[in-house]
């Protein structure tokens, strides 16, 4: 038994004007403000192709290891329905800008390749918001340039089909030629899925108005069990289109396909054809920026890390560059990487905070790590100091100052309080000569909460160990 999935992926580029006119293209705000003649498709307005987004879409076709289409001509694609003011859609049918292609990734450990079929280019609709018995329409997006793209079958569990879109957000947002905000639209995805038992199949199911990675991963799920259980009772189903309803947690059907749709593709002769040189192609590509997979690599072998910590750091371009400016002059880079990933993401996580949003400086974190190596503070201090930053946004100089806490590293003042908690703990030793190794860590324990956390702990280790030794 196979699954077979295929993804089809709605991504808005990322440029300040629509498609074919001068409006703006942007997400919140008013309703119908960003609108003109050609965009809401008036009689006599002429359409003008916007240069910027076949950029993008040729940047983001060579991210993908597609083949960039000499010349391409946009088509309408005729369908009525209200987002779509003018009946039809400015589309590509048989000439994509983009061919082929993959995205290479990585689920529970191995590698693979996800084929594509093509990218096109094609306008975005409107957008309906339902109100009781009423619906208004916002054609603020109407026109914002998309790249629609298509996957083969060749993603055959609800974990690709996850980790696929997370890769694929990872390399467009690295470019910059989009945002993939899935919760404001500008990235939609839709699946297509059925099942394969020998000489059985069950016909495919597309699922619609998936609005996150969670989504796809859980409604692709979702129609797995549901297309097994249809074969189970000797049943293939019908094709037909449902929903994601994310608060059920379920599939819903919307519609049964019984027949295709024709949408009566034709050249749009308002646009003229559009040439791609090789020339130009070339210059986009020496423009291309590190890719996540990239920057992963580099970040491992440059600073000595495991390919975990790489790989988390690393898919973030913002947290990569955070990251490398943070270590650049450290004396202990491994210290530094082990409090990103171990403390500094943590507390971003929790608080639910930007690096933007962070109310402490870059060089505060700095000069927290420097006192760290040099062990003027513990590990535990520096967590408490480190959460102060977080929550109040003192800097750790500050906090150290008020409160005392450079760490003694005296041995003979440390030796003073080892004798103390010694004397006072006599149990504790016959315990730890009688092989209970948790008396040391008491001992230990003892000796930092008479000297107020400030005793090197290294050191009173050492200590504490030669005299019960003795």
């Amino acid at each position: 038994m196979k699954t077979l999935i295929g993804l089809e992926i709605h991504v808005e580029l990322k440029t300040e004007r629509k498609m074919f006119c001068d409006c703006k293209s942007s997400f919140g705000d008013e309703p119908n403000t960003n609108v003109c003649p050609v965009c809401l498709g008036h009689p006599g307005a002429l359409p003008v192709i916007n240069k910027e987004a076949i950029k993008q879409a040729i940047m983001a076709g060579l991210a993908l290891h597609s083949n960039i289409a000499p010349v391409i001509k946009m088509d309408r694609k005729n369908y009525f329905y209200p987002d779509l003011s003018k009946g039809y859609q400015i589309s590509q049918e048989d000439m994509p800008i983009c061919e082929g292609g993959y995205v290479e990734i990585e689920v529970d450990g191995a590698k693979k390749q996800i084929g594509l079929i093509r990218a096109h280019i094609e306008e975005d609709t409107g957008k309906a918001k339902h109100m009781e018995d009423v619906t208004y329409m916002d054609y603020n997006r109407a026109g914002s340039p998309l790249i629609e793209i298509v996957t083969k079958p060749d993603i055959s569990s609800p974990k690709e089909a996850r980790a696929f879109v997370d890769k694929l957000r990872d390399i467009l947002t690295g470019l910059e030629v989009s945002d993939c905000k899935m919760e404001e639209g500008s990235m939609r995805v839709d699946c297509n899925i059925n099942i394969i038992d020998d000489d059985k199949k069950t016909a495919i199911t597309e699922v619609k108005n998936i609005g996150s990675t969670r989504g796809v991963e859980l409604s692709t799920e979702y129609e797995e069990k549901r297309h097994k259980e249809l074969l189970a009772r000797g049943e293939t189903g019908q094709k037909e289109t449902r929903r994601w309803d994310e608060a059920k947690l379920e599939t819903i059907l919307m519609r049964v396909k019984t027949t295709t749709a024709d949408y009566r593709f034709q050249f749009d002769g308002d646009i003229p054809i559009f040439d791609i040189s090789k020339e130009w192609v070339e210059q986009i590509k020496s423009s291309i920026p590190e890719l996540p997979d990239e920057r992963k690599e580099r970040l491992r072998l440059s600073y000595d890390m495991d390919k975990y910590d790489a790989d988390i750091i690393g898919s973030d371009k913002e947290l990569s560059i955070y990251f490398e400016e943070l270590v650049e002059d450290a004396r202990d880079k491994k210290l530094v990487t082990n409090w990103v990933i171990n403390e500094f993401l943590r507390r971003i996580k929790d608080e639910q905070m930007s690096l933007s949003e962070l109310r402490f400086t870059i060089e505060d974190f700095k000069y927290l790590m420097e006192l760290l190596i040099d062990k003027k503070i513990n590990n535990n201090t520096a967590k408490k100091i480190f959460r102060e930053m977080f929550e109040e946004g003192s800097s750790p100089d500050s906090i150290v100052k008020r409160d005392n806490l450079i760490q003694v590293q005296d041995e003979s003042a440390i030796e003073a309080w080892v004798d103390e908690v010694i004397a006072a703990n006599p149990s504790s030793i016959d315990d730890f000569n009688a092989g209970k190794d948790r008396a040391l860590g008491f001992l230990v324990g003892q000796v930092m909460k008479l000297s107020r956390g400030k005793a090197d702990p290294v050191t009173v280790n050492k200590l504490i160990l030669e005299k019960i030794k003795k």
